[in-house]
């Protein structure tokens, strides 16, 4: 055993990287909170789209049998307006051969502007009670309506029954709906019509209280003389038929404009519009009703008398230019007007943004699934070739090879690492390189090679520069043409050493890829991590290695010709990611990367979230910026345009984009359980988890592992895969926004012992 001690002068300057993440460090918390607020942005827009688009259905009541004990005898007996005056209420009904005809439910993009172009045709006037959702969605139509001197009630804001709701959720139910009116057409209005009325002989003890605080509020409440029920979509003839007051009764009409298929309805319409015209009838909106009532008590009628016979008979359908056919409307102005137009904003921008969320979801998922597939046909293939009887690589490599090992602060570690690779079945010799340790790792590492009687171990102390500068001082101490690359958290099984270098057998391979396994697998953290790892190596890699497109020789086991580590220029300092970049270049150089499944090392993974979030924040970063690097191999010739136009396709949409959208079919899970069918979603989502789980069973046949770890896999899907969401978003605002990163080391605690102890 030899030592190298570097000369102690004074301490290096900082390197340009390291200059570069100083000054990042401070701008990484306000990334945190601009990727934190990017999924709060979307979260808020999925649940603004859900509650707008609640199903607004039929009419037919929710209560039957209710009693109304509590409701004036003048009410229930009353006319189809209910108003309140200095805290009394009074009713108001529709003077004779008169038709306030009201619409419920809408707007809605397909019947309300037929309706629209009914009415302005026969010059008939309506009263439309309009759903506060509805509203904020289609807010053109709402404006086509008093522009064309037509009336607007509230009909709620999700068409909700209000009598059982509490007084905040009917305040917000109408506040909403007000808000919705003033951003689409600058107005309010005091009409209101609940969901599920019909008579005012059907108001009972459940809802009475809500139209006497309605009342106070300044709210006029309208009910029905007589119900089209269109909505049971009875045939037009039926709809006309059972909208026709009987007599010369002057009645309020209810159809419907939204809710469902209004095809019926729009058939019906005109036909119903010539009928009452015949007979002499004449339209009306609800203000106008009640202002024939004044018009008629200012005249000295009796005030029992029924309002309509004589002279408080409507003349004439004039819907155009007429203040008391708009009497119930407010012109918005300040706060509200100001919120209305923002809440019609931010809905446009949910209108927007779920349809095309929506698109890519659809990409995303058909990407997910054609990966899954691909994964699995690739890897099988893969599998057969290499286990072939007459498969080789060419003859045995039994020459000695060189095991760098890098260290920096491994005093838990390096004593097992050194301890598996004395066990080594091929001949090595070992280099640690002690990059500025300040907790003896050095003098760890001769202790445990004099322990273990290593004469092969080579310990080189150098100031503390990084990874990439440790490995390069190794490589360019080796004494062979082959050398492996650990990390100093690793230990090796005996025979992982002599499997890695098999492939070198062919001249055309430039490094050989082993396969990483995670030691500390028995906390929930670790399990995550083993179910990754194993599917990573078996199915991805495998896939890659088929492809000749290898893009990451791992660091905790990877093997180079020396030779080629010296042509591509050694280990780069200018990623995180010096494994990704210096595979990439391999690649280019005209190098093959391969994966030999059998060289297996036991890993140390981080044992807690925050150490996890740092690793994965570099590796993903580190990889962005080792694709960026090379990304002129999109445009070369040769095997570096073969690596450009392959294999690094596969990784932005892999590892990348794929990743990144991933969260869609998440969110949208969530969104249809809450708003559409919880069940079908639920079903959606485990049919997702259950190919995920083909997966990794076959990888983890393929691998030999116990199958006993997939049962944490749900809990991984729900909580570790959306952490690695984060940690991907993250690392690409940080790239978006110029930002820089210092490679982090985590801390070890040296639970992973030898392979034998692992199991």
């Amino acid at each position: 055993m030899t030592t190298t001690t570097p000369s102690r002068g004074r301490r290096r300057a900082p390197t340009r990287i390291e200059r570069a993440a100083g000054k990042a460090a401070a701008l990484q918390k306000p990334r945190v909170i601009l990727a934190l607020l990017l999924l709060l942005g979307l979260t808020s827009v999925m649940l603004l789209d859900g509650y707008l688009r609640a199903e607004v259905g039929g009419d037919e009541r929710v209560r039957d049998g209710a009693s109304s004990s509590k409701v004036p005898d003048k009410i229930l007996n009353g006319g189809p307006i209910i108003s309140f005056r200095g805290g009394q209420a009074t009713t108001t009904s529709v003077p004779a051969k008169t038709i306030a005809l009201t619409f419920d439910d809408g707007p809605n993009p397909t019947y309300t502007p037929r309706v629209l172009e009914i009415l302005e045709k026969y010059d008939v006037p309506a009263t439309f009670f309009v759903v506060g959702s509805m509203v904020s969605r289609y807010p053109g139509i709402v404006k086509d309506m008093v522009d064309q001197g037509d009336e607007v009630g509230i009909h709620t804001f999700t068409h909700v029954d209000l009598s059982y709701q509490s007084d905040a959720r009917i305040r917000r139910e109408m506040t909403q709906t007000q808000l919705a009116l003033a951003g689409a057409a600058g107005i309010t209005t005091t009409l209101f019509r609940a969901p599920y009325s019909s008579e005012t002989d059907a108001i009972d003890n459940y809802s009475w209280p809500v139209y006497e605080k309605l009342g106070e509020e300044g709210y006029t409440s309208v009910f029905v003389d007589t119900d089209s029920d269109d909505w049971k979509k009875p045939g037009a003839s039926k709809i006309v038929k059972w909208a026709t007051p009987s007599g010369t009764s002057g009645a309020s009409v209810l159809m419907h404009d939204a809710g469902g298929d209004r095809e019926q309805t729009i058939k019906a319409l005109p036909e119903y519009i010539e009928k009452m015209q015949a007979k002499g009838y004449t339209f009306t909106t609800i203000s106008g009703v009640i202002e024939a009532q004044n018009t008629a008590a200012r005249a000295g009628q009796q005030a029992n008398a029924p309002v309509g016979t004589g002279g408080g008979q409507l003349q004439g359908g004039n819907r155009n230019g007429t203040d008391r056919l708009q009497a119930a409307h407010r012109e918005a102005t300040g706060a509200t007007l100001y919120e209305g137009k923002a809440l019609v904003v931010a809905v446009a921008v949910a209108e927007y943004t779920v349809p095309t969320l929506s698109v890519g979801l659809v990409i995303v998922g058909v990407a997910v699934m054609g990966r899954f597939g691909m994964m699995l046909i690739l890897a099988r293939r893969h599998y057969r070739l290499r286990n072939r009887r007459r498969f080789s690589w060419g003859p045995t490599v039994t020459r000695p090879v060189t095991v760098i090992v890098p260290a920096y602060n491994e005093k838990e570690c390096i004593a097992n690492t050194l301890e598996s690779l004395a066990k080594s079945t091929h001949p090595i010799e070992v280099i640690v390189v002690d990059d500025g340790s300040s907790d003896g790792t050095s003098e760890i590492a001769r202790e445990a090679a004099r322990s273990l009687g290593m004469t092969n171990v080579r310990v080189i102390r150098q100031e503390n520069a990084g990874k990439p500068a440790a490995l390069n001082n190794g490589v360019r101490s080796a004494s062979h043409d082959i050398v492996v690359m650990m990390d100093g958290d690793t230990v090796f099984e005996p025979d992982t050493v002599r499997q890695l270098v098999q492939p070198f057998a062919n001249p055309e391979v430039g490094a050989v890829a082993g396969n990483a396994k995670v030691g500390n697998r028995d906390t929930v953290i670790g399990a995550w991590q083993h179910i990754e790892y194993v599917m990573g190596f078996n199915l991805d890699r495998r896939m890659y290695d088929l492809l000749r497109c290898m893009p990451t020789i791992p660091g905790a086991i990877g093997a180079f010709r020396r030779e080629a580590v010296l042509q591509v220029g050694g280990m780069s300092e200018d990623t995180l990611a010096e494994d990704t970049d210096i595979t990439i270049a391999m690649h280019r150089a005209g190098w093959r990367v391969v994966y030999q499944e059998h060289a297996r090392a036991w890993t140390e993974a981080p044992g807690s979230l925050k150490q996890l979030w740092s690793q994965r924040y570099r590796w993903s970063y580190g990889t962005m910026q080792a694709l960026w690097k090379h990304r002129k191999s999109l445009t070369d010739k040769g095997p570096s345009g073969r690596f450009g136009r392959v294999g690094m396709p596969l990784v932005v949409i892999f590892q990348i984009v794929t990743p990144v959208f991933a969260p869609l079919i998440d969110v949208f899970t969530a969104y249809s359980m809450i708003f559409v069918d919880f069940q079908a979603a639920l079903y959606a989502w485990l049919a997702v988890l259950g190919v995920q789980l083909v997966c990794a069973a076959y990888a983890f046949k393929l691998d030999k592992e116990k199958y006993r770890y997939l049962l944490m896999m749900p809990l991984q899907q729900l909580a570790y895969r959306q952490m690695m969401y984060l940690v991907l978003i993250h690392s690409c605002i940080t790239a978006l926004t110029g930002g820089r990163l210092r490679w982090q080391k985590l801390k070890r605690t040296g639970e992973v012992g030898t392979p034998a102890g692992v199991g």
